[in-house]
């Protein structure tokens, strides 16, 4: 699965018999409920030198058959696959040392609206969050200035390292206290050149999905991932540190997990946010 506003590095080896051959791809939703574009895409890979007699209607390759757009197995096995090259020429550089670890829960929750009901399930809005925390734009002066200028009360400094309150994330009926974020300008303050391992855990809050987290500003490597609460004495047993996936944006299964690695070494004011847009925190 290419998550969206994910790129990728691929190698194809060209070691088929000569001839034209059919690249097809669609859409990947797992969420119950949720319109997305069923919209199928699809290329021809011609080797150079194919003769007419190749692309004559007779000999056309069939079609690939796709799996169901919903089909949360296919998915999980193309993305297992993806690894680094790890060679002496393009050498892996996850930290094996981590001094800082953060646990972000993902959710998608309900606000209040200000006047009157809104569209929204129960009369509310959408309003996504981290560690049940919905992120709020200053008004009037970017965080960057304020931080450099320190100008006080634009924002704080106490983003949770993990939720404020743990409960069994992918679990059915969820208390109604975890259906309303919080939200505040609060950002996580990472030191220097930290080798940071962020787990981050998807949640049956609302409604679960799938969620394409990217970071401004950073590459990570991509761990380890699974279905379920994620175990921190089991799961990074089984983490992959030989050759990683490097990315900058992620697929979180849909109740289920994601660890990545990086080395905070790009100061900055950095976003991290889902790419589906009604996701935005």
């Amino acid at each position: 699965m290419i998550s969206p506003g994910q790129t990728m590095d691929l190698l194809l080896q060209a070691n088929q018999p000569h001839g034209i051959y059919v690249m097809a791809a669609r859409a990947y939703s797992s969420a119950f409920g949720a319109g997305f574009d069923k919209t199928m895409t699809s290329a021809i890979v011609k080797y150079r030198g194919s003769d007419e007699q190749d692309t004559h209607p007779r000999r056309l390759p069939i079609f690939p058959h796709l799996p169901p757009y919903n089909r949360i197995q296919a998915a999980t096995y193309f993305t297992k696959q993806f690894r680094s090259l790890a060679t002496k020429n393009h050498p892996t550089k996850v930290s094996i040392q981590v001094d800082t670890h953060l646990f972000f829960t993902i959710s998608v929750n309900l606000l209040n609206c200000s006047d009157k009901p809104c569209s929204g399930p129960f009369g509310k809005r959408f309003s996504a969050s981290f560690n049940n925390i919905s992120f709020v734009m200053p008004q009037s002066i970017d965080i960057l200035r304020a931080y450099y200028y320190k100008i006080p009360k634009v924002f704080e400094k106490n983003f949770p390292v993990k939720p404020p309150k743990e409960f069994n994330y992918i679990g059915d009926d969820l208390p109604n206290e975890f259906l309303t974020s919080s939200y505040g300008t609060k950002v996580m303050v990472l030191k220097y050149n930290a080798s940071v391992e962020l787990v981050l855990q998807g949640t049956n809050v609302l409604a679960s999905d799938n969620h394409h987290v990217h970071l401004h500003g950073y590459s990570f490597y991509v761990v380890g991932s699974g279905f379920g609460n994620f175990n921190p004495k089991e799961d990074p047993l089984r983490y992959n540190l030989v050759d990683p996936p490097k990315e900058s944006t992620v697929g979180v299964p849909k109740n289920g997990w994601v660890a990545i690695r990086f080395r905070a070494n790009n100061p900055g004011i950095w976003l991290m946010h889902c790419h589906i847009e009604r996701h935005q925190t």
